[in-house]
């Protein structure tokens, strides 16, 4: 029997907005990531998750996400914006289909994509799928101590803090990250759904 993650309902879906195609990660998605990440020099946050510009930096980040979507344990999504470029990248991950839940992150957008209507169409499709194509019962979201912008958005969506793992984890530069956890749940969801609709009506005026 197949593994559950090889069946059509676990795929990586395309997502398509007006202000956003979110579509599977690929291996030639790396020279556009790169070229994405140097918009804001965004890899010199170092509670962030952004290749670097060296050589090899955005095939690694690639490969990585693509092993852990193999195994089953993750979904990764190139982020395109209306023009056709390659804007940043996302992922469902830490994937439990027992419950069902899904955590939502490995965000990062080039700087010219951040806090538009992009990122907010995003979050949009990608946390309806999750309740109404996998029937998820929650999404988690977390984020560094250190990422107070992160947080900010977050709780824009009205997510809730459900706590703080400390030192569960280190930043890539080796310091120890305690990690905020946010969750939404389905119940919670058609009121935030109609929320971010609004938001987004806003972008489209």
């Amino acid at each position: 029997m197949a593994a559950v993650w090889n069946t059509s309902i676990w795929s990586t879906p395309t997502l398509i907005g007006r202000h956003v195609r979110l579509e599977p990660l690929r291996a030639d998605h790396a020279d556009a990531l790169r070229a994405a990440a140097s918009d804001g020099a965004l890899w010199e946050l170092r509670y962030t998750s952004v290749p670097g510009p060296e050589a090899g930096e955005a095939e690694r980040y690639i490969d990585i996400a693509l092993a852990a979507r193999d195994a089953g344990q993750a979904l990764p999504f190139a982020v395109v914006d209306a023009p056709g470029d390659v804007v940043g990248t996302t992922r469902f991950y830490d994937i439990d289909r027992d419950v069902p839940r899904v955590k939502l992150g490995y965000t990062w957008y080039a700087q010219r994509a951040q806090r538009t209507g992009l990122n907010t169409e995003a979050k949009l499709l990608l946390i309806e799928h999750a309740f109404a194509h996998w029937n998820s019962e929650s999404v988690v979201l977390e984020t560094s101590h250190e990422n107070l912008r992160s947080q900010g958005a977050i709780l824009r969506l009205g997510a809730k803090r459900d706590g703080i793992l400390r030192a569960n984890m280190r930043h890539r530069d080796g310091t120890l990250r305690d990690t905020h956890v946010f969750s939404i749940l389905r119940s919670e969801w058609p009121v935030l759904r109609s929320r971010l609709e609004g938001k987004l009506q806003e972008y489209n005026s």
